[in-house]
């Protein structure tokens, strides 16, 4: 998939899915791009939380 400089995200993902996600969204009022903006905004900031921590260990090994 290309990555381009822009802010849009595009992805193709099984039918069936899709309109699951949607459903259960419009269950929680929460539209497609907010879902994604907070989810994966937790999903970085775990991942450099995990990094840093793992850093944090290596130096302590040495």
């Amino acid at each position: 998939m290309a990555k381009g400089d822009s802010g849009r995200v595009v992805l193709e993902i099984d039918p069936s899915l899709k309109r699951k996600l949607y459903a259960v969204l419009a269950l929680e009022q929460k539209t497609l791009k907010e879902w994604f903006t907070i989810t994966s905004e937790a999903y970085v900031k775990d991942r450099l939380r995990a990094e840093l921590n793992n850093l944090e260990n290596e130096e302590d090994e040495i």
